[in-house]
Parts: structure tokens; C-alpha cells; sequence
């Protein structure tokens, strides 16, 4: 699949605002309203886009608390253990294998460090895992859904 500049302007304009109408993007980037929902349709069809969803304020819905978690885990354990484990806790909004000591860095969202001290224990009473480390976020510096920076 190869996305021309259009492709990518309206991947763009997406990115900022997917409630943006076929009509309001066509006159940004020069086509018809129909002639986008085609482009926007084919970019669906090929995993381009893969899916249109509401942006939150995790503290207004009182998800103030935001780790980073270092796991280890016992010999040399299979990336699809490491995800199953975890993905069980739904306070683990994103998991990735990594570089370093440790095998996975997870990143919770959870209530208060209470929460945040009850979710370590249930993920450190997973089998697979021996040990955590956590860093707690104090502030978000930057956050960017789109990788240009747009």
C-alpha cells in the first residue's frame, strides 16, 4: 500500500478531528466530499486507518494516576505470555517488548496510588513474573497522537 500526499492530508485532518465531514476535508485537500470517502474507505480496506474513537480526559473520568512499569520476567519468556498476562488488567492501557534488563514496559492508568498498589500486586502474582519497577508520572509533558507532530 503506498499513500500519496493527499492520503496522508487527510489521514492528517483525521488524526486532529475524525467527526471532520468528507465535504469540510475534500475542501482542505482539493477533492470532492465523495471522492474522500472513497480515499478514506480504501484507506479502512487496507489497515491504514483502523478505527475512529472518542479522545478522553482520563483524570475527568478520575483516572489521575498514570506508571510506567518495568516487568521481568522468569527465563525467557514469549512476548504473546508477556501480553496475555497482562492484558487481563485492564488498567494496563499499553504494553511493549523493550530493549534493557527488563522484557516488557507497561503503562497504567488507574485511580490513586492505592489503585496503583493493588494493580502491582495483581500483576506481580502473575505466574510468568518475578519482579516489577515502577515510575510514577508526575506531569505530561507532551503527548502526540500523530508522529509529525500535527
Amino acid at each position: 500500500m503506498r499513500l500519496d500526499e493527499i492520503d496522508r492530508q487527510i489521514v492528517a485532518w483525521l488524526q486532529k478531528d475524525a467527526r471532520a465531514s468528507f465535504r469540510t476535508i475534500g475542501s482542505e485537500v482539493g477533492l470532492s466530499a465523495p471522492a474522500v470517502k472513497r480515499r478514506v474507505d480504501r484507506l479502512l480496506a487496507e489497515g491504514v486507518i483502523t478505527g475512529f474513537t472518542a479522545l478522553t480526559d482520563p483524570r475527568a473520568l478520575g483516572w489521575t494516576t498514570e506508571a510506567f512499569v518495568a516487568v521481568y520476567c522468569e527465563g525467557r519468556t514469549e512476548p504473546d505470555r508477556i501480553r496475555t498476562a497482562v492484558a487481563k488488567h485492564p488498567e494496563v492501557i499499553a504494553a511493549y517488548t523493550v530493549t534493557g534488563d527488563h522484557d516488557a514496559l507497561l503503562h497504567l492508568r488507574v485511580r490513586d496510588t492505592a489503585h496503583l498498589e493493588d494493580v502491582l500486586q495483581r500483576i506481580r502474582s502473575e505466574p510468568i513474573i518475578t519482579q516489577t519497577r515502577s515510575l510514577v508520572v508526575l506531569t505530561r509533558l507532551l503527548e502526540r497522537a500523530d508522529p509529525l507532530g500535527r
